[in-house]
């Protein structure tokens, strides 16, 4: 007998390759592995499933009513499931391959064989002098590898997550998550996903999460739907802006500096011209410690307008930079 995944396969083309619509039973009766003998009960959980299995592997399935015997048939929808071809000139193919080769060639960046599985598909993996980079291969990011790739296949199949979480000032509790995405800012992933606690959308860093677990039970069903309309996007937030309070802050950009004020805003806040050629830059943020070690990082021609914490924040690190290196 056929092992699961030779069934599977045989499922699939049998689905890919029909015109019409194809039930249950026709399929069991196409011989395509489904063991002979096997009670009606136990056949339907069987090819159940395999269609959750095909599903989750990215295939559509489209289903209909048999005519002749009133049951759900089943066929492939192939314009749905296979994505249109991608042409590409040769400019755009260079630089499609200068910022994955950056990734490609990190020891630490945890999705390196889908990468070149993808580059290889456009005709790349043949690439050669590798860009290095240290964006993603820190220790500490090397070592969280594993928490990446578990949590990419929790978003992948649905399956809700568990984990301990530090924040920023170093309280820890455990948090139960519904994970929509993923994403890398900076060298740093991050989480986003409903906190069931509070039934809010929340983004965490996952350097700050440990002893993670994935929901074990009815490991091929999914344990919750994704929002029609999500857009991972849009949980990019700017450093200083982890964090479970809300402040607004204004910061402006010095007519000579006044060109950088798009570009570091990201698109968070609000960014109004003054009359002298200034920007001043009204933007949310959580934690203050790191705005003021973010405005400092950014150099001269930014200053901290509001709120008076933040400048005296600033004033004291300013003086310790002062003794530090004056």
């Amino acid at each position: 007998m056929p092992d699961a995944a030779e069934r599977l396969v045989n499922l699939a083309l049998l689905l890919s390759s029909t015109r019409k619509h194809v039930t249950a039973e026709q399929c069991r009766a196409a011989g395509l592995g489904y063991p002979a003998g096997q009670d009606g009960v136990s056949f339907l959980r069987m090819f159940e499933r395999d269609k959750d299995a095909l599903r989750a592997a990215g295939l559509v399935i489209e289903v209909a009513l048999d005519p002749g015997t009133g049951t759900e048939a089943y066929r492939l929808d192939a314009e749905a499931t296979y994505a249109r071809p991608v042409d590409l000139t040769a400019e755009e193919l260079s630089a499609l391959r200068a910022v994955a080769a950056a990734f490609a060639d990190d020891a630490a960046f945890p999705f390196r064989e889908d990468l070149m599985l993808a580059l290889g598909k456009l005709g790349a993996a043949g690439h050669q002098g590798p860009v290095a980079t240290t964006a993603a291969a820190g220790s500490d990011v090397a070592q969280r590898m594993p928490e990446v790739q578990a949590l990419a296949e929790a978003v992948r199949l649905r399956k809700s997550v568990t984990f301990d979480y530090a924040n920023a000032r170093g309280g820890q509790r455990r948090r139960s998550v519904d994970p929509y995405g993923l994403f890398l800012r900076e060298g740093r992933w991050y989480l986003a996903g409903l906190d069931t606690g509070i039934a809010e959308v929340r983004t965490f860093a996952i350097d700050r999460l440990n002893d993670l677990d994935v929901n074990p039970r009815r490991p091929r069903t999914p344990d919750f739907e994704r929002p029609q309309g999500f857009d991972i996007r849009q949980q990019e937030r700017l450093p200083f802006q982890y964090g479970p309070t809300v402040t607004p802050a204004r910061i402006r950009f010095e007519p000579g500096s006044a060109w950088r004020a798009a570009s570091l805003s990201r698109g968070h806040g609000r960014i109004d011209e003054l009359p002298d050629g200034s920007r001043m830059w009204t933007v949310d943020f959580s934690d203050l410690e790191v705005l003021a070690s973010w405005l400092l990082a950014e150099g001269p021609g930014l200053h901290a307008v509001d709120p008076p914490e933040l400048i005296a924040t600033l004033a004291v690190r300013l003086k310790e930079v002062i003794a530090a290196h004056g």
